[in-house]
């Protein structure tokens, strides 16, 4: 049930600020900013409840826990990257928000260069 709560929080969100933003836009700004903080939090939580889970799951590999670090920083990038993006976008600043996402492309990519690298090995070791 914690999607609905999401979800009206979001649309109350959304129509107060349009409230605002003919009379005062950086109110409207504001307002958006702190809707999407509160939801962030929510985010977070319910990631926190995922890593738990994985935790379990790394137990049955025998990989470590190298993969899943991986794994959890490159979500974390990418949740930060579309959030601050979002915002960027919506106080109109839309070329700044380009070059998150894309500095968030990249660093995600830098990140899975040791898991590539990894399979490369693996496929060499069972070809050679």
């Amino acid at each position: 049930m914690e999607i609905m709560k999401i979800g009206i929080l979001g649309v109350a969100g959304v129509m107060i600020a349009l409230q605002f933003k003919t009379i005062k836009p950086e109110i409207s700004l504001y307002l958006g900013f702190v809707i999407c903080i509160i939801i962030f939090s929510f985010s977070v939580d319910g990631l926190f409840q995922v890593l738990k889970r994985m935790e379990m799951l790394q137990k049955y590999m025998n990989s470590g826990d190298s993969y899943f670090k991986l794994l959890f920083k490159a979500v974390g990038v990418t949740y930060i990257c579309e959030f601050c993006a979002s915002i960027c976008k919506d106080a109109g600043y839309a070329a700044i928000a380009g070059q998150i996402e894309i500095f968030g492309k990249l660093t995600v990519l830098f990140m899975g260069m040791p898991v590539l690298t990894a399979i490369i090995e693996n496929i060499n070791a069972i070809a050679g």
